[in-house]
């Protein structure tokens, strides 16, 4: 009989508070910078992962993530790995807005963006069944390459709570239900486990990196 392939355990991080995220502003491709409250978060998690050391460091190529990731990478003497399909959603026309001040504009598509953000995403965004996608296969290639491992993932909140609905089998349209947010420098455990990484479990979500 042969013996299944050892799991491997992803702590997924959304990166530290930027000043749209402050106003409640969706940034998506946009590239803005974290606020002093950031780095505080950014500087929590690197003390977290000093008390619970990974075997590697992954991050988007978006610079808010790689930030958040540089004190984790220097507390365990790590080089932190880049993969863009860990990018941000893009947002289209909402980006650098808020929801808020989309639906003043359009009330109706506001409506069935709340009702399902799948079905009807923001004009001009990205699908975010091609998010939840490409999100997924890449946690799944890091999950292989680690296996048995224990991987940081620090990535964004809206592409992390699609990736999480596509492993644990929860419809993507719910995302913004089941998952209303993921906190900044927070960390949420996933283990996969199987060839590919097909069985997921969630073993914590949103657990704060206080000192």
């Amino acid at each position: 009989m042969t013996a299944s392939p050892p799991a491997t355990t992803l702590l997924l991080a959304r990166h530290g508070q930027t000043v749209w995220h402050a106003e409640n502003r969706y940034a998506g491709v946009s590239d803005i910078a974290l606020t002093d409250e950031g780095r505080r978060q950014a500087g929590q998690l690197g003390r977290w992962a000093a008390r619970n050391p990974v075997d590697a460091v992954w991050t988007s190529t978006v610079s808010r993530a790689m930030k958040t990731a540089e004190p984790a990478c220097r507390a365990l003497g790590l080089v932190p790995l880049r993969e863009h399909a860990l990018r941000e959603c893009d947002f289209g026309t909402v980006e650098g807005r808020t929801l808020a001040e989309f639906a003043a504009e359009d009330p109706a598509r506001a409506e069935a963006f709340r009702a399902d953000p799948v079905a009807h995403p923001f004009p001009g965004a990205e699908d975010p069944r091609a998010a939840a996608a490409r999100g997924t296969a890449a946690l799944r290639r890091i999950a292989e390459g680690g296996r048995g491992g224990r991987i940081l993932v620090v990535a964004h909140n809206t592409l992390l709570r699609l990736v999480l609905c596509e492993l644990l089998g929860i419809p993507l349209g719910a995302y913004r239900r089941v998952f209303p947010r993921l906190r900044n420098a927070a960390v949420s455990e996933i283990r996969l486990a199987g060839e590919g990484g097909a069985g997921a479990s969630l073993l914590s979500l949103n657990v704060p990196c206080d000192d």
